[in-house]
């Protein structure tokens, strides 16, 4: 059997001619930049995430570099983060001469440890950036309270967490001060190319993300600030508009396929025998909500890399969500960390691995992929 990690066209082709219709009708009105249907999909994201305003962008990782812009993050300038993420996380930081400072990771979530970031804060930080990695929101009652009291400024990064909630229901972008999504193709709500969004609740920073994401230019041809091209294309405003309606049933399905997998390993007894980590949905006693909205399904296992290769063989397709920290990326060189400088984030980068958890998954791929994890866990042991 074949299960690959992702399979986009399952969830296209049920939407394939809702999804012509939205092409053709950007094609016909010519309007391929910032068109209605943008400020369409900007007002739905809005109120999907809990929050007053949102401002479409190109891509998330165009998102985290315009929000931290606005915020005016410059050389000099300090910012708190993850050292367990995607590189644009760091990235944006690094490209307006600002230090990213890391702080481990709490070894449960894989999200920030928020224990450990008051100790790394300066006089020269200016924000800090919560991952909400894998989909579940990092613990963001203590993080707030830290902001708070030091005057810093909040940027989630919630690029794998739309939808999700932390405790009391409140959705991931809506809670700091400014929120961060992807629509990158392999996400919960993904287009048919790059694509983003900054949510907020203050007006004054939604007006500047709106200037900053046109060259900084308001009005046209003139301006005060040196913004860039961070334009969401109307094409894929269009997209998304037609896929926004379905997520919550996306998320449900891929919830309840967490809980097949989960089931399916705790029968087999693969954490006491092997050392299996499954993920843990925190917030979940909380109450019914999207508290893991699962963008990825990630685990930890013993001989990660020789299992992979396992159950290539038998046609499972995984990923690692992420082989190296960002501390021991050979760009950051110049940081001068050191392996063992965070020994969780480290520890996860040589554990984990995600399993296939799309919609549109059956419970024969799972009890396949289940199988032969368990398979391949005891010809390695």
């Amino acid at each position: 059997m074949n299960v690959p990690l992702l399979d986009l066209k399952a969830q296209h082709e049920p939407l394939r001619k809702d999804l012509l219709v939205a092409m053709e009708r950007v094609l016909d009105q010519n309007n391929f930049i910032l068109g209605r249907e943008v400020k369409e999909l900007e007002t739905q994201v809005a109120a999907y995430s809990q929050t007053r305003f949102a401002v479409g962008v190109s891509s998330g990782t165009d998102a985290l570099l315009a929000a931290l812009m606005a915020l005016d993050i410059k050389s000099g300038d300090e910012v708190i983060t993850t050292p367990l993420s995607f590189f644009a996380t760091v990235g944006a930081i690094v490209r307006l001469g600002a230090t990213p400072v890391f702080v481990d990771i709490d070894p449960v979530t894989y999200n920030i440890d928020p224990t450990r970031i008051e100790a790394a804060v300066t006089a020269r930080t200016k924000a800090i950036i919560p991952v909400h990695l894998y989909g579940q929101c990092a613990d963001m009652t203590p993080i707030l309270e830290i902001a708070l009291k030091h005057g810093l400024a909040v940027v989630e990064d919630a690029a794998q967490a739309i939808g999700s909630e932390y405790r009391g229901g409140r959705r991931a972008g809506s809670m700091g001060t400014m929120g961060c999504f992807s629509f990158f193709p392999s996400k919960n709500l993904g287009g048919l190319g790059d694509g983003g969004m900054v949510v907020t609740n203050d007006e004054a920073l939604a007006e500047r993300l709106q200037v900053l994401r046109v060259q900084g230019g308001k009005p046209k041809y003139y301006h005060r600030v040196i913004g860039g091209n961070f334009r969401l294309d109307t094409l894929q405003a269009a997209v998304l508009n037609v896929k926004l309606p379905y997520l919550d049933r996306w998320t449900a399905l891929r919830q309840q396929h967490a809980e097949l997998y989960e089931s399916l390993f705790r029968q087999s007894g693969v954490e006491s025998a092997y050392g299996v980590r499954l993920p843990q949905a925190v917030y979940k006693q909380d109450g019914v909500g999207h508290y893991h909205i699962y963008n990825q399904f990630v685990m930890a296992v013993p001989k990660r890399d020789a299992l992979r290769d396992y159950l290539k063989e038998k046609g499972v397709g995984t990923e690692i969500y992420y082989p190296v920290p960002l501390h021991l990326q050979e760009c950051l060189v110049s940081l001068g960390h050191r392996a063992g400088d965070y020994p969780e984030a480290e520890r996860a980068c040589r554990d984990l691995v995600a399993l296939p958890i799309y919609p549109e998954l059956n419970a024969e791929q799972q009890h396949y992929v289940a199988q032969t994890l368990c398979e391949g866990l005891a010809a390695l042991r």
